[in-house]
């Protein structure tokens, strides 16, 4: 029985199917299928031209109508449908200068990348496979549907894309397609950072990534990423950690940090364009890291918040195998703390104001630092009684 997404789907290929046109599950979809793997959401392809898709449906909309695709809503929920389609010259190395709408399936499967992504499934699910994605899939095969000059030539991302694969199915890249990789990774030059972020992201975020990295430093991709042309040998050893694997996408990012040394983390991030709270935060992580390799204090723990503590023990556990490190203590010491953070002390600036009788300023700023140190390293309690105590017997007030 096919899973509940392509069940929740079948009416609409039934629909296409009875105006009289094919109609399919097609790309990562029936890959992940066969894979056993979850399933988001699925691409439908057809014979129809979305002119005809939009008579058939009633609610559409024209999401990349230019390249044949129509989004359809339909039982509350959307789905891209996409008419089959040629593909002419492709001479930004990105994107086809022309798009052609065809009605033959496998005129629109030889047109794309790997063979585990050139399927199509009906609705009863049947698999359509002209390129023998389900064979390679059984070996663990990443190959491009016919030759890879072209297909790399054609569209230089699907380098990066291949590599991204590698880390998250583990798989292998087939012989011809990787020695292509390797004699065309400089067109990756023409691709824009923020669709080589995207994958690179991807590749941080993989099960496999020490497979993905190593990947783009044999290939010498990664000397078309955002400053890494100079660090290969870094890249090299950070994907020899035996622990990488075990590491989220931020933690990931947050190791590589700590191999290409001393640089300018705000500039590096910066150039690959990460969003600003993701350059902070990693910025962050490495400051505490460095402070953490001395052993965690309340006030370190503090300082770091729980997020930023255990990707930091992550990374660290990381980088000394051999160390007494654990993220399950870090968790444990965290919660022990006698408070997470400011808003949680019960003192406010109005009530050093009130006591001192007198007007804001800098001091008060000051006195609630000091309040929070004293109460972190549990000098005195978090009441507010005792914190005026306090501030009255050490000539505070």
């Amino acid at each position: 029985m096919l899973p509940t997404i392509f069940q929740q789907a079948v009416p609409i290929l039934k629909k296409l199917e009875k105006a009289g046109f094919e109609a399919y599950f097609v790309g990562g979809s029936v890959r992940d299928h066969l894979l056993g793997r979850t399933i988001n959401d699925v691409d439908i392809a057809t014979s129809a031209y979305p002119e005809e898709v939009k008579a058939i449906f009633h609610r559409t909309i024209d999401l990349g109508i230019e390249h044949g695709t129509v989004l359809v809503l339909e039982e509350g929920r959307e789905y891209e449908i996409t008419t089959f389609r040629s593909e002419s010259s492709y001479t930004d190395y990105r994107r086809p200068d022309k798009v052609e709408f065809i009605r033959s399936l496998d005129g629109d499967l030889k047109r794309r990348d790997f063979t585990m992504n050139s399927m199509a499934m009906n609705c009863d699910g049947t698999i359509m496979d002209p390129y023998h994605g389900k064979e390679d899939i059984h070996n663990r095969l990443i190959r491009t549907v016919g030759s890879p000059e072209m297909r790399f030539t054609e569209d230089a991302l699907r380098m990066m894309r291949a590599v991204r694969f590698v880390s998250q199915l583990g798989f292998s890249l087939e012989s011809s397609t990787l020695i292509s990789l390797r004699e065309h990774s400089r067109l990756l030059e023409h691709i824009a950072v923020e669709r080589k972020t995207m994958e690179f992201e991807k590749i941080l975020a993989g099960l496999w990534k020490q497979k993905g990295l190593k990947l783009l430093v044999d290939t010498h991709l990664y000397k078309e990423l955002p400053y890494l042309g100079g660090y290969g040998a870094q890249l090299k050893a950070l994907a020899d950690l035996p622990g990488l694997d075990t590491l989220n996408k931020d933690q990931a990012w947050l190791l590589l940090l700590t191999y290409i040394g001393e640089v300018d983390v705000q500039g590096f991030l910066k150039g690959w364009r990460l969003p600003s709270k993701m350059i902070r935060v990693r910025s962050k992580e490495l400051d505490i890291l460095k402070e953490r390799k001395t052993g965690w204090t309340k006030t370190l723990l503090y300082r770091a918040g729980l997020e930023v503590a255990l990707n930091v023990e992550k990374v660290y556990g990381c980088l000394e195998p051999s160390s007494d490190f654990s993220v399950e203590r870090v968790m444990e010491q965290y919660r022990n703390l006698a408070i997470s953070s400011r808003q949680e002390l019960d003192v406010t600036g109005t009530d050093l104001m009130a006591w001192a009788d007198q007007k804001g300023g800098p001091w008060v700023k000051e006195r609630l630092l000091e309040i929070e140190s004293a109460i972190i390293n549990e000098t005195i309690p978090n009441d507010k009684e005792e914190i005026r105590r306090w501030l009255t017997e050490c000539n505070r007030l």
